[in-house]
């Protein structure tokens, strides 16, 4: 990479990662995530000769060498590998859409050697990840991450709790009707004594993958009871906590018997704290079925977290006990703009009505998405309209009234 002969020759890196693989995988099961990889790399191995280099590196993730370029010619190439994710994949006769995340670095610009490129091009990944994924960004000097270090983040992460790093915050979800505050999510908030907040977006997956999530999901659960408990102490009584369960934190068997332990242990009442779970963790009836029941006969709410993004059937909201459903943000984030958006949107809420279940609408933002929900009788809207996820005693004097 560093003979004289190339010095002159720009190329680009160019990093692909596919979006959400990871949930659809853990929904569908491996077989069709490995059939949907092989559509992936038929389709980018249309790119293939001798100036377009295509390598798969590991799981989800691609590279593309674009020998004798320019930063225009890259971009105009980048735009021709996003035009082939505009057409759908299929599965058993069943459709999946997928989009990438994309991330390039430029020789000699932003690096001179192949480590700094693969740097380079994985930080302008970061960046997109972290910006709502399927789009890309070229690198720039000023894309400084103490993140790229994985293995030394992971060993970060096992130290966390016993550092007591890891908080909760909690954002409200407000009544459309009435603007009243009864229920929050609990929200996990990691502060390194060394590089100050991490966004969950970056420590979150890297729980998932090693395992870690399991205790820092129990954790979690404690947390927020103790909470509801100071709470209730101070007179706040009547609230609800919902709390996140990942899909591997609900396959294990004590999950339901921990759950009841923190309530007994901490005296709060079972209807004050909900379990949030996506679709994923409930692609096999015959294991969710009971769990769920296990965790109504406790008194627990149970709502669908990311409602519409994942890929089970409907059936599941006549089969499971489930109280309420919650719309994704990527819905509501172009609901003004995109009829499509609007369309899903309102749908879920009349579906959500229907069956006497309570919706609630993700990642609000301002006045006219509201007055849309409200039109459409969404009950509870949560999003950066009313607060951002903030500390304990911030909700306290902003949202939390004694009964």
């Amino acid at each position: 990479m560093d003979s004289p002969a190339k010095k002159s020759q720009e190329f680009a890196l160019i990093s692909i990662d596919l979006d959400r693989f990871k949930h659809l995988n853990d929904t569908l099961g491996h077989l069709a995530g490995d059939e949907i990889l092989k559509g992936v790399a038929v389709r980018l191995s249309q790119f293939q000769n001798n100036q377009c280099l295509l390598y798969r590196i590991g799981g989800d993730e691609f590279s593309i060498l674009l020998l004798n370029t320019n930063r225009q010619a890259a971009s105009r190439f980048v735009s021709k590998v996003f035009h082939l994710f505009s057409q759908s994949f299929y599965f058993n006769s069943q459709e999946y859409f997928i989009s990438p995340s994309i991330g390039v670095s430029m020789y000699p610009l932003d690096g001179k050697d192949a480590e700094m490129l693969i740097k380079n091009a994985d930080e302008a990944l970061f960046q997109v990840k972290e910006r709502g994924k399927a789009h890309y960004q070229f690198y720039r000097t000023d894309m400084k991450s103490v993140f790229t270090n994985v293995v030394t983040l992971e060993t970060q992460l096992r130290k966390a709790m016993e550092k007591q790093e890891l908080s909760l915050f909690y954002q409200p979800q407000v009544t459309v009707m009435n603007e009243k505050v009864k229920s929050f999510e609990a929200l996990l908030r990691w502060k390194n004594k060394d590089f100050g907040y991490i966004p969950p977006s970056v420590f979150i997956p890297l729980a998932e993958d090693t395992g870690l999530i399991i205790s820092i999901g129990y954790w979690v659960i404690e947390q927020a009871c103790g909470q509801i408990k100071r709470w209730n102490e101070k007179g706040y009584s009547d609230i609800r906590v919902a709390v996140n369960i990942s899909p591997k934190q609900f396959q294990q068997s004590n999950l339901v018997p921990f759950i009841e332990w923190a309530i007994k242990n901490y005296q709060i009442s079972p209807a004050s704290l909900e379990i949030e779970i996506t679709e994923g963790a409930m692609s096999d009836t015959s294991e969710t079925i009971p769990i769920l029941n296990k965790l109504k006969r406790l008194g627990i709410s149970i709502a669908v977290d990311d409602f519409g993004t994942g890929y089970s059937s409907l059936s599941y909201l006549k089969q499971f006990p489930i109280d309420g459903l919650k719309i994704d943000q990527s819905f509501i984030r172009d609901i003004l703009t995109d009829e499509k958006d609007a369309a899903i949107t309102t749908t879920i809420i009349h579906l959500g009505k229907s069956l006497g279940l309570e919706v609630i609408a993700e990642g609000v933002e301002n006045q006219q998405q509201k007055d849309l929900l409200l039109k459409a009788g969404c009950h509870k809207i949560q999003g950066y309209y009313y607060s951002k996820p903030i500390p304990e005693n911030e909700l306290e004097s902003l949202f939390l009234m004694p009964q």
